[in-house]
């Protein structure tokens, strides 16, 4: 949690007669992100460790020249670390990372205050621009705080059915959820280890896809999965996380959820004709859902038995299929693209409500950071403003 302690910068450092503040959460966090221990930065600003611990405490002031070292290193603006962070919609919920590696203090930490500053950056447009209206269910399970696997799949039928979408594939699982009110980003986060999270934030549901995967239909499958957290998992508290027992329970639900709301048991098991592997390719350029999730969703649906689908694993291996199948080149299945936000930003632009500098500015956060949250170009907000004046006729 962001601590209330302050520090005053001396007179050299004050703008306009007006005191800065250093609040030392925000330089922890910043740091956070950056994923550097403080020795780490300590040594790319030129300093000991024990200097920015002390400034991370409250303890002691950065010189002016040294303080603008810390923020060129962390790539944030002098004004990110004097000023408290923007509003946010509410209460942030349980963040569900789902991840493919041993999870580590440091990239949770990262991903919380990226979560947090994506939040602020989305509650910043709400201002200026009318978002789509959250249409989801509140789910609790009918019994001991577990879903049956036959509950889940009535839950994603039953979504299905209410946002209207038939039991056929689904074009784009991105613009879909939009539609619906989830504001998502992308950005690849590389070598940490984390596929994507979500959570709430007052009334509002975020994704946060963060892989480096560049096939469309695992990223579809990362977002169905996700969905699935958001629509069964509001309630869950961050202790049943932490157990490691719940927490496999929790993700084989989102697990199952995908599946099913992506291969609807009332139409998926009508189109397997033979369990041969060279007949899921077809079924993936229709469904736009990975090879191996098929397999595994024929199990589920009984389909096919323990024995066949281990089997098709096989030939999965041996056919090297495991990271890269038939049809992930995105020129064949695209990779969806958020689209809510950058649309917005531009309509802000457009209408002439705010200029890029504007909302740099008053986010107070980097604009490759803005840009990033936003799916906008590279440097579309980094545009210097012309100051130039054109004389026009009477």
């Amino acid at each position: 949690m962001p601590d209330n302690k302050v520090l005053q910068f001396p007179s050299a450092v004050r703008a306009s007669g007006a005191g800065r503040l250093l609040i030392p959460s925000k330089l922890r966090d910043a740091r956070k992100v950056a994923r550097l221990s403080q020795g780490d930065l300590g040594d790319r600003v030129g300093i000991t460790r024990q200097s920015i611990s002390a400034y991370e405490r409250g303890d002691k002031l950065p010189e002016p020249a040294t303080f603008q070292k810390i923020a060129d290193v962390l790539g944030q603006p002098v004004a990110y670390f004097t000023n408290p962070d923007g509003p946010l919609f509410g209460n942030s919920t349980t963040r569900f990372y789902r991840k493919s590696g041993p999870e580590t203090l440091r990239r949770n930490e990262a991903c919380a205050v990226l979560g947090d500053w994506f939040v602020q950056t989305a509650r910043y447009i709400d201002d200026f621009v009318n978002y789509p209206a959250v249409v989801l269910p509140e789910c609790e399970p009918a019994n001991a705080g577990t879903y049956s696997m036959d509950e889940i799949d009535d839950i994603a039928l039953s979504l299905r059915r209410s946002w209207g979408l038939g039991a056929g594939p689904l074009s784009n699982v991105l613009a879909l959820l939009e539609s619906k009110g989830i504001v998502i980003c992308r950005y690849e986060m590389e070598g940490e280890n984390v596929e994507a999270f979500s959570f709430w934030n007052g009334n509002r549901p975020f994704v946060f896809m963060a892989s480096e995967k560049e096939a469309g239909v695992r990223l579809r499958y990362d977002l169905a999965h996700e969905l699935g957290h958001l629509v069964l998992h509001r309630w869950v508290e961050q202790s049943e996380i932490e157990d490691k027992a719940r927490l496999k329970v929790i993700e084989a639900e989102a697990n199952r959820f995908a599946g099913a709301f992506l291969l609807p048991k009332t139409s998926f098991p009508n189109e397997i004709y033979t369990t041969r592997l060279d007949a899921f390719v077809p079924l993936k350029e229709r469904w736009k859902v990975s090879i191996q999730a098929m397999v595994y969703r024929c199990h589920d649906l009984e389909i096919i038995d323990s024995d066949q689908a281990l089997n098709l694993y096989k030939q999965i291996s041996f056919r090297k299929w495991r990271k890269k199948e038939p049809l992930d080149d995105p020129r064949r299945i695209p990779l969806e693209q958020p689209r809510l936000l950058r649309r917005a930003v531009e309509l802000i632009l457009d209408s002439k409500r705010k200029r890029q500098d504007d909302i740099v500015n008053e986010l107070r956060l980097s604009p490759e950071w803005i840009e990033t949250f936003c799916n906008l170009p590279r440097g579309m907000l980094q545009t210097e403003i012309s100051s130039e004046f054109e004389p026009t006729l009477k």
